[in-house]
């Protein structure tokens, strides 16, 4: 069994429905059995998460703390108390790595201001993913996160994002909600010039998963793949 240290431990989650063998090693296993505190986004897929980790993980004996986006950030200052009385704590996200486009950042940073020991575990990220796929600069890129929701505003974003292709030689990501997946695209191509190029990611790791990039004027002849509903992140550059 690997020793645990006292640590605020940042534990991925899988992305999806994929299986927990396919893209967490065991190291993460042994690791998350032993620690009975935990820091999530959501209690019910915190536990579901740990149920396929091990079947003898009993999450009724664990202690969750909910850090969500709707989490008043004034009451997370006690979070840590087990951690600080010396036991191990892990952070788990919805899905995929925490701290990263993720309210869990916010406990790191006080972890760090403590001078606590912040380990993270090795795991899937879309956003790291998806650039390795999609034959864009992975050396000057940047994440922006949801865009604006009203057309004009995100359109006026993406004209900006654009620019800073051209002008900085630099990939730019983002993502949408599921359901807004082709309004986002229809955005896309129609304030893009024809030869930027698009990367669209959806379910990455999972049985569904598709990484296509095609330029603006491609994608727009051609339209979304049938996916459904589908997690997904955009990538452009030239």
């Amino acid at each position: 069994m690997v020793k645990i240290e006292k640590a605020l431990y940042m534990i991925p989650v899988t992305l999806g429905k994929t299986s927990y063998e396919k893209v967490l090693p065991s190291y993460n296993h042994d690791i998350i059995v032993q620690i009975h505190y935990f820091i999530v986004e959501n209690i019910r897929s915190a536990c579901k998460f740990l149920s396929r980790v091990d079947p003898e993980i009993h999450t009724d004996e664990l202690v969750f703390y909910e850090l969500s986006e709707h989490t008043d950030k004034r009451t997370i200052g006690n979070y840590l108390d087990p951690l600080l009385k010396g036991e191990p704590m892990g952070v788990i996200s919805e899905a995929g790595c925490p701290g990263i486009a993720d309210p869990g950042a916010d406990v790191v940073a006080i972890a760090q201001n403590k001078k606590l020991k912040v380990v993270p575990l090795v795991g899937p990220s879309s956003i790291l993913m998806s650039l390795m796929a999609s034959g864009f600069n992975g050396q000057n890129f940047a994440f922006n996160g949801y865009l604006p929701v009203k057309t004009g505003e995100r359109e006026a974003k993406l004209r900006q994002l654009e620019n800073r292709v051209y002008k900085e030689n630099q990939t730019q990501l983002f993502i949408e909600t599921p359901y807004r997946n082709k309004q986002m695209m229809d955005s896309i191509v129609s304030v893009c010039r024809p030869e930027t190029k698009i990367c669209f990611a959806a379910g990455i790791t999972c049985p569904e998963e598709i990484i296509l990039t095609k330029t603006s004027a491609e994608w727009k002849k051609s339209g979304l793949p049938d996916i459904g509903k589908v997690p997904a992140i955009f990538l452009i550059y030239k």
